[in-house]
């Protein structure tokens, strides 16, 4: 499975251990610059989670390396580290929901290394399950929308469907502010050989108009059991024009979180100087007042299905 997906969703192109720390690769500096930020620590990488070093499915890989760091050289913290870990992204549960579960796992004598080389193995099996499902649902000539940086799933599902002689092409908004399409998306679909358009975040109803969208895809931050979607801003506008001109809209996860409630979840909320810049340039007055949620919560009536490893629900 591995060798179908782009060099960054490899393992070792997220995060990797040596030199007794961990190395994560900067996504907020691809594609024009290569390099991977050092992190001594499990604290260290808590923080680069928390500063979008890496983000979407990257932090999981993160911070089950940053375990094992711990576990290796610095035992007597563990439980410490795992705190840190679990609360560096809010919105990710499902890295939460591990990091819990191994911790539960190795305080009741299970071996640390093995339960974090299960894990990955784990995820394998289930992006590629999932991939499957996904590919599914993809048919001849669909144009296909997506938002953010969709990561495992969504890129093998494309890449299964082209695969099987479907033609398929896909649009991809620049997703402001840390452009995470233009960056990450759209270079990944591209090294895959899958045909793609870069658009602006406010073109998909546009696109949708002109009939070039059969399908709306996206990852998902977080899937309540009521299928409530939570995922990165502009996602609701899109599954609102989705709605409108009868365009179906699934998002994918690797498990429903039925431990909360749409009023248990907490919004990240960043500074709105990401907002007045695009990366070192300014595109706003300083004094310009600017607000930055990080994610939309997108009403279950508006998701056509969550592909999950069991299937569509």
């Amino acid at each position: 499975m591995e060798n179908l997906l782009p060099s960054i969703l490899s393992h070792e192109g997220i995060s990797r251990l040596a030199d007794g720390g961990l190395y994560i690769t900067d996504r907020r500096r691809l594609p024009f610059e290569d390099v991977e930020v050092f992190c001594p620590d499990a604290w260290a990488a808590s923080d680069a989670i928390r500063s979008m070093v890496t983000q979407g499915g990257g932090p999981l890989e993160v911070a089950l390396n940053a375990l094992l760091l711990t576990y290796r050289t610095d035992r007597d913290h563990l439980e410490e580290a795992a705190a840190a870990l679990m609360t560096a992204r809010p919105t990710n549960t499902t890295m939460r929901r591990e990091i819990s579960s191994i911790m539960e796992a190795y305080s009741s004598g299970e071996d640390m290394e093995e339960l974090i080389d299960e894990a990955f193995c784990r995820y394998d099996g289930l992006y590629d399950r999932i991939s499957d499902i996904g590919a599914g649902l993809i048919k001849d000539g669909d144009g296909i929308l997506t938002t953010c940086f969709p990561e495992h799933t969504f890129m093998l599902s494309v890449k299964k469907a082209a695969m099987e002689g479907r033609r398929v092409s896909v649009f991809v908004p620049e997703t402001r502010p840390y452009l995470q399409g233009a960056h990450l998306t759209e270079p990944c679909l591209r090294e895959m050989g899958i045909e793609c358009f870069l658009i602006t975040d406010g073109m998909g109803a546009h696109f949708m108009d002109e009939g070039r969208i059969g399908i709306y895809m996206t990852a998902a931050d977080l899937v309540l059991p009521d299928r409530t979607v939570v995922n990165k801003t502009g996602t609701l506008s899109n599954a609102i024009a989705a709605s409108y001109y009868g365009i179906p809209y699934y998002a994918f996860t690797l498990g429903v979180d039925s431990s909360l409630r749409k009023e248990d979840i907490v919004m990240e909320e960043r500074d709105g100087e990401s907002i007045r810049r695009i990366g070192d340039v300014p595109v706003a007055s300083e004094e310009a007042m600017a607000l930055y949620p990080c994610f939309d919560i997108i009403d279950s009536s508006l998701v056509t299905g969550i592909v999950t490893e069991g299937g569509v629900i």
